[in-house]
C-alpha cells in the first residue's frame, strides 16, 4: 500500500481544502406559481416548466390517495381477520 513520500504542510492542506466550501443553491421563481425552484426543472408544486404544464399533478395526487386508501383497507381487513 502506498504511503505519502512527504508530509503535507498546513498551508498546502488548507489550499487543497479551499474548494470544499458549500455553495448556496441558485433558485429561480416558477413562471406559473411564483415559488422558488431549482432552475431548468419542472416545478414540483404546480407541474409547469417554461409556461407549459408538463406534469399532471392532480392525477398523481388522486392516484396516490387511491393507492393509500386501498392499502389502509387491506391493513384493516387483515387486522379484523387476525382478531377473529
Amino acid at each position: 500500500m502506498g504511503l505519502p513520500a512527504k508530509r503535507r504542510t498546513k498551508q498546502s492542506k488548507r489550499e487543497r481544502a479551499a474548494h470544499f466550501a458549500l455553495v448556496e443553491a441558485n433558485l429561480t421563481t416558477c413562471s406559473h406559481c411564483k415559488r422558488k425552484i431549482l432552475p431548468h426543472r419542472v416545478c414540483p408544486y404546480c407541474g409547469y416548466y417554461r409556461g407549459r404544464e408538463v406534469l399532471k399533478l392532480e392525477q398523481l395526487i388522486t392516484k396516490k390517495a387511491k393507492k393509500r386508501s386501498e392499502k389502509a383497507a387491506k391493513k384493516e381487513k387483515a387486522r379484523e381477520d387476525k382478531s377473529e
